[in-house]
């Protein structure tokens, strides 16, 4: 079995959680930065079951499992507040919803 060094994966993990960040930060299309946020809880999750892995323990799994149901909650209020905000304003813009009028 192939064994992929530590700080290998760390860095993929790293690169990956950076990736997401600066969709968050530059993409003002709310789908765009829900899947920049998966980016990032991706990147965690991969830290998580590398160190599991690196410790011999299933701690890593197990935090991901957790991970992975925070992601799909998040998806699921993120996706109803994406449909709301597109039947109210007709848009996707993340600077519109920041005025909280209607």
């Amino acid at each position: 079995m192939l064994a992929v060094p530590m700080d290998t994966v760390l860095a993929l993990a790293g690169l990956l959680f950076a990736m997401g960040l600066v969709g968050v930060l530059v993409r003002r299309n709310v789908i765009f930065i829900l899947m920049s946020i998966e980016i990032m809880l991706n990147a965690a999750g991969l830290a998580f079951v590398a160190a599991g892995a690196r410790w011999h323990a299933a701690d890593g799994q197990v935090m991901f499992l957790f991970v992975l149901a925070m992601a799909a909650a998040e998806v699921s209020v993120g996706l109803a507040l994406v449909l709301r905000l597109h039947h109210q304003w007709s848009t996707l813009d993340a600077d519109i919803a920041s005025n909280l009028r209607g």
